[in-house]
């Protein structure tokens, strides 16, 4: 067989005899005259089939999705189709085989199939058939080819780690597998190649990287699934600044070769991880549009509203957003929908005022009108401006302005989709309060290193205020990369994992691999670990991590194709000394 693929073949391909094959993407019949489009990995080819043709009849029984065969004459078409590569030709077939037929499908295969997820999760060999799947994988497979051979110049090592590894404590659910020869142990699967990165790094390759896959055993999100891909990197005798020089150039330059969006100019902008929080509610900002949280405590010091007073009095705060010219944007039923969207965040409630000349809002008549005249000027307000309060305490108030935000300017049509805007936010704390839990937890990654060195630690009191090397790459507001300097000092180590409930002993047993490597001459060292399927999703416009992933599992954490998680026969449970509890 001496296939060629169909987008091979052109008008300078006219006179001569191909041989084609692929599956019948549609057959049409023009009173005897038979048309049929065969599609392969490249795209569509029209054959035609004349009623004295030798192969009519075998034409005729041709159904969608059928494997087939032919040779033919490569000849001009009467009637050109602009909207196919291949529409200046058709194939005057000579031979037709059939390869395999096809039972009745599921769904059709076309761009816009009107199914559901779980049904296209199930056949997802048919889904992968579609045009718009299809492209996001051939794309795939580009940014891999380039983003491997941008690591190869930039002089990094690929080196890929272990998938059965030792469970850690590293922020997820770990998937765990029983061990058959060692009764009563488990692997687990790598949440990220962390630990073994790092080892890389005693080992002298001071340069690695791999596209390795990850497994978390979390709910599906629209983002988020059981396993994905990430560009994992880690370079020695480095600093901050040199690993975000290295990140900065892997975004930019894919996204600038593979996507036709403005992006962001390098360097990207930097932004302390708590004046994230303060300024956009969130550690990964939306940078696409303003509407930025402001401060208007100071404005209520003396205030006689009631609420406001309470809430000041109890050390809280009074913070903002203005929708600017947005007030006729909003009517009450629409407000009383905002107000039960903060609800939802945790907010005990959202007061409201339009600006015009005559000001109305569920707090106008209740502030005086020197606190009028003194938010006008620090908000710069101005005629049909709508302003949005949200009071209480800074760890509900922050987050619930956060997402009214990005519901906000997302009404308004501000988050514009032709923009890739990515920064860069750093200095996050080494540690956070777990209210639940009643102690303090690592905020982000525990290997990192903290602003200060193991003296961060000398004054306990001060926790809440360590910073540590740890950044992360957002673009749009979704988190792209996270990444530290680590701490290569044994001691620091130790000293971090005992103030969130680990004694040295129980730390040195849980990452014995780390603990003893380091002592045979650890380099300073840091890397990051963009998100493969992310950089897809934004570069694709694809709402769903599961669109840009060959055989995801469905949004309930199931892969319907394959029938898993599945049970397993008694005599397998045996062999691996497990019992299973109902």
């Amino acid at each position: 067989m001496k296939k060629v693929y169909n987008e091979t073949v052109n008008i300078k391909s006219v006179g001569k005899t191909v041989t084609l094959a692929g599956w019948v993407a549609k057959r049409r019949d023009l009173g005897g005259l038979l048309f049929v489009d065969l599609r392969d990995r490249t795209g569509i080819i029209q054959l035609v089939f004349n009623p004295d043709n030798k192969n009519y009849e075998l034409a005729n029984t041709l159904k969608n999705e059928y494997v087939i065969e032919v040779t033919g004459k490569v000849v001009e078409r009467s009637s050109k189709n602009p909207n196919l590569k291949t529409g200046d030709i058709e194939i005057e077939v000579d031979k037709l085989e059939i390869l395999n037929t096809c039972e009745e499908l599921p769904f059709p295969i076309v761009d816009e199939v009107n199914t559901s997820e779980d049904n296209r999760l199930k056949y997802r060999y048919l889904d992968l058939r579609r045009n718009k799947l299809k492209n996001n994988l051939f794309l795939r497979n580009e940014i891999l080819h380039f983003l491997r051979n941008k690591m190869y110049d930039l002089g990094f090592t690929e080196v890929q780690t272990p998938i059965l590894t030792a469970s850690s404590p590293e922020g997820a659910r770990d998937f765990v597998v029983p061990s058959r020869v060692y009764p009563g142990k488990f692997y687990a699967l790598p949440q990220a190649p962390q630990i073994y990165k790092e080892l890389l790094m005693v080992s002298g390759f001071e340069k690695y990287f791999q596209i390795a896959p990850c497994f978390r055993d979390e709910d599906p999100r629209a983002d988020r699934t059981l396993e994905f891909y990430q560009l994992d990197l880690e370079m020695s005798f480095v600093d901050e600044d040199d690993v975000l020089a290295v990140g900065e150039e892997i975004f930019y330059d894919t996204f600038t070769k593979f996507s036709n969006k403005k992006v962001s100019p390098r360097p990207f902008r930097r932004i302390a991880y708590n004046d994230a929080i303060d300024i956009y509610g969130s550690d990964k900002p939306d940078l696409r549009f303003g509407m930025e949280i402001q401060d208007i405590t100071n404005i209520f010091e003396k205030t006689e509203f009631t609420v406001f007073k309470n809430i000041i009095n109890d050390g809280g705060m009074i913070n903002a957003i203005v929708a600017k010219n947005a007030a006729d944007k909003y009517s009450r039923k629409q407000l009383d929908e905002l107000t039960e969207f903060v609800k939802s965040k945790k907010a005990s409630g959202l007061a409201y005022l339009k600006i015009a000349d005559e000001i109305t809002g569920s707090i106008a008549k209740v502030i005086t009108e020197k606190e009028m005249n003194d938010l006008k000027k620090q908000l710069e307000l101005e005629n049909n401006d709508l302003v949005l309060i949200i009071s209480g305490d800074r760890h509900i108030v922050k987050p619930a302005l956060g997402g009214l935000r990005l519901r906000v300017g997302n009404d308004l049509g501000l988050l514009d989709p032709n923009r890739l805007e990515l920064c860069i936010v750093n200095d996050f704390p080494m540690f956070e309060w777990d209210e639940q839990n009643e102690k303090w937890d690592f905020c982000h990654n525990p290997f990192s290193l903290p602003h200060g060195g193991i003296h961060a630690y000398d004054d306990k009191s001060n926790l809440e205020n360590i910073l540590a090397y740890q950044y992360d790459f957002v673009c749009n507001g979704n988190e792209m990369a996270s990444g530290a300097i680590r701490n290569h000092d044994l001691d620091s180590l130790a000293k971090g994992f005992e103030i969130v409930g680990y004694n040295r002993e129980e730390v040195e047993q849980k990452f014995k691999s780390v603990f003893t490597a380091f002592k045979y001459g650890c380099p300073p060292h840091g890397g990051m670990a963009p998100g493969l399927d992310r950089i897809i999703m934004l570069i694709q416009d694809e709402p769903n991590l599961r669109e840009v992933q060959a055989f995801p599992p469905s949004a309930s954490g199931q892969d319907l194709m394959m029938g898993s998680p599945s049970t397993i026969e008694d005599y397998q449970l045996k062999e691996l000394s497990l019992k299973i509890e109902k």
